[in-house]
């Protein structure tokens, strides 16, 4: 009896466990469906008939959204037109999706502030350069996702920029974005006040990116800081701008304290690129390649080919990232369908 009373009761804790995790694998992929919408926060937008996308020439009244970009799982956004062409074309290839010598539309041709190219899940859009070109973009990308009601979106910019310490062709993983000051916040000027407005990444996001680099093995990745500057030049600290009003040395000494301050590398867009998708709920990273050491100079001297490979880094790591976390999602899938 004792023995048929215990056999039972691991019988049912067994069960109990297995159901347990059952639930728990159905309740994710739920999750992951229905529950991570695209968030805008403006009462304003539902008084609207037909929200206008100006700078994308597209529009709620003259567009099916939900059908354009409803599939809609990932987000590659990146300062030229021509690099986030590229990167469409690479990643139909990765993914085996299309043809990647196919003619990709750019879904924006009805303007020439942004482009925007559109294979399988995977949405490609340029932003411009600096804080106020890739806002704008943002502002109209998020409604655009959220007017055709895509959830659990990963959006990851991929760029260049100006390494401290790191040796040329150094792909970073931004952990934090920080103003010129170091600190982790993004300001703006709203009705005359100062907003202020974290810069928080996501952290797993982060690292699962950084994973995926040693498992491809093809160059360097660490994760750091990134400081987002309102200039090329002086807010750069660069000495070959049309005006300087410093020092080598006085350069020196700025550049070691952002180092003291874990920052990695330099570029123009981030701080807003975090504070906006925080806000909207997007899970979001930024993965950017240095050109060049910024203590070892200012300007870019290697060649055009050297640049070239060093710009289609972040392109490879996020490429395969997609391709691995689409691979993941279809065999959960497939492995839960009889659930």
């Amino acid at each position: 009896k004792v023995g048929l009373f215990y056999s039972f009761t691991v019988m049912v804790r067994c069960a109990g466990i297995t159901i347990y995790y059952c639930a728990t694998l159905v309740l994710k992929l739920w999750c992951i469906h229905f529950l991570f919408p695209i968030y805008v926060h403006n009462p304003h937008l539902d008084a609207l008939k037909d929200d206008i996308l100006y700078h994308f020439s597209l529009g709620t009244g003259s567009h099916n959204l939900p059908a354009m970009f409803g599939d809609v799982k990932f987000v590659c956004v990146g300062g030229s037109p021509w690099r986030m062409k590229s990167f469409t074309e690479f990643i139909a290839a990765e993914l085996a999706m299309e043809d990647p010598k196919s003619e990709y539309p750019n879904i924006c041709a009805g303007t020439d502030r942004y482009a925007m190219y559109k294979v399988g899940p995977v949405l490609s859009v340029s932003h411009g350069m600096g804080i106020p070109s890739i806002a704008i973009m943002l502002h109209e990308l998020i409604k655009l996702l959220h007017h055709a009601h895509c959830t659990d979106v990963t959006i990851i910019r991929i760029g260049t920029s100006g390494g401290i310490g790191l040796e040329p062709g150094t792909v970073v993983v931004t952990k934090q974005s920080v103003d010129a000051t170091f600190q982790p916040k993004f300001e703006q000027v709203i009705l005359g006040k100062t907003v202020v407005r974290s810069t928080d990444l996501d952290q797993s996001l982060a690292q699962e990116l950084l994973q995926c680099s040693k498992r491809l093995n093809q160059f360097e990745t660490v994760i750091g800081n990134t400081m987002c500057t309102l200039d090329f030049y002086e807010g750069q600290a660069r000495l070959d701008g049309a005006f300087c009003s410093y020092t080598e040395a006085d350069k020196q000494e700025y550049l070691l304290k952002a180092k003291e301050a874990e920052v990695c590398n330099i570029e123009m867009e981030s701080s807003v690129f975090a504070a906006m998708c925080k806000l909207s709920g997007l899970r979001a990273a930024v993965v950017c390649v240095t050109l060049l050491d910024r203590l070892k100079g200012d300007q870019l001297s290697s060649s055009h080919e050297v640049l070239n490979n060093y710009q289609l880094r972040p392109q490879k790591l996020v490429g395969s990232y997609i391709k691995q976390s689409l691979a993941f999602f279809l065999y959960n899938t497939q492995n839960t369908s009889y659930l």
